[in-house]
């Protein structure tokens, strides 16, 4: 059985981050090991939510894997809240990393053109740095502007994009996937570039009308989900489009249309038979 490690806050309500992670990857046949770097009452969009850090236990818990000669066949990094934090869990993966561990890191920052409020400049920076140890990177397409410098634009082109992903390509990871890409009218999906074969890989699905936190959250999941399954990247990139698709909609379909997440847990089990 593949052994994946994430390394995300739990949200204790909100259907994100580590609370997603957890059951899908689980869900689709590896072991999930999980490092938490913060514990929320709620996700962000909650008024009031409580936060504790839990920065100062990342490398006694790394020290204590060690001692226990623990090894991964993937390290998944979703938010990390921190410069500090970032700089750990590069550390980390110096640790646990060898020829045959995948990296795959979410860098959580920004959306809709603009960083989340916590963050600034330095911190975009720390996340590129990050991203050169990564084997896939998935930013969103605002994440992605800040990190390569490009302007930010909410209609774009396959130009736009092809450059986008090239530049994306020269902070270090093998492979670099775009999300929220919409060439096509009524069309959104991804769009990765293979550095080494310098290859294209689009695929668009439906645009859905209605956004719902956490979804980011449920497509890197699956991601890592499919490739410890087998399946190469572009598979799994098609996998988990469409399945994460396919959840909004169920989800807009429920009588109580839940606002702060989706209902991945009507789902997971189309999505293990996949």
């Amino acid at each position: 059985m593949k052994r994946v490690l994430t390394v995300q806050d739990i949200s204790c309500l909100g259907k994100c981050s580590l609370t997603v992670a957890l059951p899908i990857i689980s869900a689709l046949g590896s072991e999930t090991v999980i490092l938490p770097t913060a514990v929320l009452s709620t996700h962000t969009a909650f008024k009031d939510f409580t936060c504790k850090d839990l920065s100062d236990q990342i490398a006694p818990i790394k020290d204590h894997w060690l001692s226990q000669n623990v090894r991964f066949d993937a390290i998944y990094t979703g938010y990390l809240g921190t410069i500090e934090q970032i700089e750990q869990i590069k550390g980390l993966i110096d640790s646990f990393k060898d020829d045959n561990t995948l990296v795959f890191i979410d860098p959580v920052m920004a959306d809709n053109g603009k960083l989340y409020p916590a963050f600034d400049m330095d911190y975009v920076k720390a996340n590129a740095t990050l991203c050169e140890k990564a084997d896939i990177i998935v930013p969103n397409i605002t994440e992605a502007s800040l990190m390569t410098g490009m302007e930010y634009r909410t209609e774009h082109d396959e130009e736009y994009i092809k450059t986008m992903l090239a530049k994306l390509s020269e902070l270090g990871a093998k492979v670099s996937v775009l999300t929220g890409v919409s060439l096509e009218e009524g069309k959104i999906g991804v769009m990765g570039y293979d550095r080494e074969s310098k290859e294209y890989y689009l695929y668009q699905n439906k645009k859905i009308a209605s956004s719902f936190h956490g979804t980011g959250d449920v497509f890197s999941s699956t991601c890592v989900g499919e490739i410890m399954k087998g399946r190469d990247w572009k598979e799994a990139m098609r996998i988990a489009a469409d399945y994460t698709v396919h959840t909004i909609e169920v989800t807009l379909n429920n009588p109580e249309k839940p606002w702060y997440g989706v209902d991945f847990e009507a789902t997971i089990q189309e999505l293990v038979l996949m």
